[in-house]
């Protein structure tokens, strides 16, 4: 068999098997434009595994179980995107300056119970967590009276790991507002990275998940699932979406990408902005002025 060179592409037949085989593994879709995409991304573990050709490392994954190490790496490959801390101003806005003093109002005058649950799916290496973690240290001043739980999730082993790690490089952290840099991250002797302080650490959790299952959870508060559903195709999307749901309950706000193209998919939730949305359990979106509980 010929090997692969540095600048060749899967031909049409092979982009149509390992788009099935990713298709059907994790439900994300890669579209026949994205021949170059791939293609670098599969050379790159050819070079890493040794294997000579695409044709032979498409064998390769399927021989082998979807829990051997190797589908952990070839899905990071074909499914990562760029992730830092802070990304995207508006949620956090939202997030530091309407939601928690909301919740923190209601905690105060009207007996609401003090606990936040947020759930950040696919993860990657953890920075949309630790922006909420860093949020809800800033914006819940009694923080110790609070039980505060942040689940991050990823389909990707390797990205839980690095996610638990939790060091942030220079980029990642660039757009971390100067104070909370400061005030709750430590910069890691001898590398040129910052780690979250116990403070932050002690309220976030990280696992393996594919979002296409169920996750056995009690609901969430908060739920970001974003720059996601872009790579899946309606029937992915909804069987998502179902899922989000069963971890939701009236009141539940969902945060998503600002092109995710699903706002005709979602019943049961009341619009509040173009990208969030307040669950409502009901068979359309309830009317009336949008807020938190």
């Amino acid at each position: 068999m010929t090997a692969t060179t540095g600048h060749e592409l899967v031909t049409d037949s092979q982009l149509k098997r390992y788009a099935k085989l990713i298709y059907d593994v994790a439900g994300v879709e890669i579209s026949p434009h994205k021949k170059q995409l791939l293609s670098n991304r599969v050379r790159r573990r050819l070079k890493v595994t040794g294997i000579d050709s695409f044709e032979a490392y498409y064998n390769k994954l399927v021989s082998l179980p979807v829990t051997d190490e190797e589908w952990d790496h070839f899905l990071q490959e074909v499914t990562t995107h760029e992730t830092y801390l802070f990304r995207d101003d508006s949620n956090w806005n939202w997030f530091r300056t309407e939601y928690l003093p909301q919740i923190v109002s209601e905690a105060r005058t009207n007996g609401r119970v003090k606990k936040l649950r947020v759930w950040s799916a696919a993860c990657s290496t953890g920075d949309e967590a630790c922006t909420v973690a860093c949020c809800a240290a800033e914006g819940i001043a009694a923080h110790s009276q609070w039980e505060i739980k942040i689940l991050g999730t990823d389909i990707g082993v390797g990205a839980v790991r690095e996610a638990t790690a939790a060091k942030f490089n220079e980029r990642a952290m660039r757009l971390t507002p100067p104070l909370l840099k400061k005030k709750f991250f430590d910069e890691v002797k001898g590398e040129v990275c910052w780690t979250p302080k116990p403070l932050l650490r002690k309220t976030m959790s990280f696992r393996q998940h594919n979002l296409l299952d169920p996750l056995h959870e009690r609901p969430f508060d908060v739920i970001f699932l974003k720059n996601v559903l872009i790579y899946f195709n309606t029937e992915s999307k909804l069987r998502v979406l179902e899922n989000i749901k069963r971890v939701m309950q009236p009141g539940s706000m969902l945060v998503l990408g600002a092109a995710e193209g699903v706002s005709e998919l979602l019943t049961g939730y009341e619009r509040v902005k173009s990208w969030l949305y307040r669950f409502t359990n009901s068979a359309s979106p309830a009317r009336g002025k949008a807020g938190v509980r």
